[in-house]
């Protein structure tokens, strides 16, 4: 682990997002295989079929309610969770560096702000760990998870739907807004696989989002990102993960446009089908990299559980007489 390692979540945090993460993947798996069922025909067949799906895309969608549920009542039940909520809310130095960003990219600042460094080569005795970009990522989530969740409970009867509004059209817009959403969260997920899976100074996945912070210590030998040594797989797999994503963000937006069905109604689309084979490759390859990030949360969890055991094969090791362990120069 490196300086920028150092553990910021709770125990509670950790694993409530690993919950988190495989309910969303089993949600995308599930929605998109329905929405895509062209491309992803294969995908269909492996859950059973349709009605196999849809019943576990429900399944799936209590979950998140469960969780999100759970979450807001830790927020405001817990002293910790008041304190998680008051250190994502914006500050006027979170304001002033986001202006300051903006000004750097359209030329007008000579520098990024010092917040937005921790990616790149900044130290975290200068950087904090939860920037404005890191807050922004938070309310974003949630935002879309929110809504996710209340269009999906109004589109759970489509019919009754219809007859609720009396029209067929209003309940189609709640239909196309479940989509799209997804489509966009979709998009969002898969950029943070690659942003968290691959950078180099975390490569192949970072373990502050899985290890406790009180499991791990505030200092460490090997120093900072200055002191590491680049993966020699690195270059090449960052490099297939990032044209994956790009292809994988590209095709499922235009996939959207182009499918008829879920979300967009039959009405309203322009072509599409498993005769565009471009389209289908390219939607394989964010379903693939979905999986990729999947296979990663499993692998940190991993890396969790060997580091417990670590530290409890550590505590059972004999002391040595002047306090240190035996093994010690």
């Amino acid at each position: 682990m490196t300086s920028l390692d150092h553990g910021k979540f709770t125990r509670v945090t950790t694993t409530f997002h690993s919950l988190l993460a495989l309910d969303v993947f089993a949600l995308f798996f599930t929605g998109y295989s329905l929405t895509f069922n062209d491309e992803l025909w294969w995908l269909l067949s492996l859950m059973g079929g349709p009605e196999s799906v849809t019943a576990l895309h429900r399944a799936a969608g209590f979950g998140l309610i469960a969780l999100i549920g759970f979450w807001a009542t830790l927020m405001v039940t817990s002293e910790t969770g008041r304190s998680n909520f008051q250190d994502v809310m914006p500050t006027g130095e979170d304001i002033k560096a986001f202006i300051q960003d903006v000004q750097f990219a359209l030329g007008n600042a000579d520098e990024r702000h010092p917040a937005a460094k921790q990616f790149a080569g900044g130290d975290t005795d200068d950087v904090p760990l939860l920037s404005y970009i890191g807050k922004g990522v938070v309310f974003i989530f949630a935002v879309e998870l929110f809504l996710l969740t209340v269009s999906g409970l109004l589109i759970w009867s489509k019919t009754g739907l219809m007859q609720y509004f009396n029209t067929k059209t209003a309940a189609m817009g709640f239909v196309i807004f479940h989509g799209l959403l997804g489509v966009i969260m979709l998009m969002g997920v898969m950029f943070h696989i690659f942003e968290h899976g691959f950078h180099p100074a975390f490569y192949p996945v970072e373990p502050k989002a899985f290890i406790p912070r009180e499991l791990i210590p505030e200092t460490h030998a090997d120093g900072g990102i200055s002191d590491l040594s680049l993966a020699p797989s690195w270059s090449t797999v960052s490099t297939v993960m990032g044209v994956l994503t790009v292809v994988g963000i590209v095709s499922v937006m235009v996939g959207s446009i182009f499918d008829e069905g879920y979300p967009v109604p039959r009405e309203l689309t322009v072509g599409g089908g498993p005769e565009s084979l471009l389209l289908t490759i390219g939607i394989n390859a964010g379903i693939f990299v979905l999986f990729v990030g999947l296979v990663l949360s499993m692998y940190g969890n991993l890396l969790r559980v060997r580091w417990e055991r670590r530290l409890e094969e550590d505590r059972r090791q004999p002391a040595a007489t002047d306090g240190g362990h035996p093994d010690d120069d």
